[in-house]
Formats: structure tokens, sequence, C-alpha cells
């Protein structure tokens, strides 16, 4: 009598299939979740704050701000 996956007597090698199945779905909404989130400048604080040091040396070098200004957001962020 043949085994057919759809009577419900698949073996050991469906379960096999469904442990591999499941993992690679939660292997991808783990990095779907990292990849999505990541895009806001994710490295953490001390990311965001080296970040925000070379933007306000960008702004210094364009005049936008004064060198006051400059060692004042260097101070903030330190």
């Amino acid at each position: 009598m043949p085994m057919y996956w759809w009577d419900g007597s698949g073996g050991w090698w469906m379960w096999l299939l469904m442990i591999i199945f499941w993992v690679v779905v939660i292997i991808l909404i783990v990095w779907a979740i990292r990849a999505f989130a990541g895009r806001g400048g994710g490295g953490g604080e001390p990311y965001r704050r080296s970040n925000a040091i070379e933007i306000a040396k960008e702004r210094y070098a364009k005049g936008e701000i004064t060198k006051e200004q400059f060692d004042q957001i260097k101070r903030d962020l330190s």
C-alpha cells in the first residue's frame, strides 16, 4: 500500500520536513525584522552619537553653525 503525504502516514521524514520548514520560516521572519529595523540608523547609542558629531562637523564646515555652536554640540553629546 503506497504512503502518500496527504493520508497522514508520512513517517519520520514528514516530521523532519515540517521542522525544517518552520525553522526556515522563523529565520526569514527574524531576518526581515532585523533588515527593516536596521534602516533607522540601528547601531545603538554610540553610533547615533558619532553620527551626530559627523553631522555637526559637516554643518560647521558648510558655515551653517558657528564654532561656539559646534563646541556646544560636542559637549552636549559627550
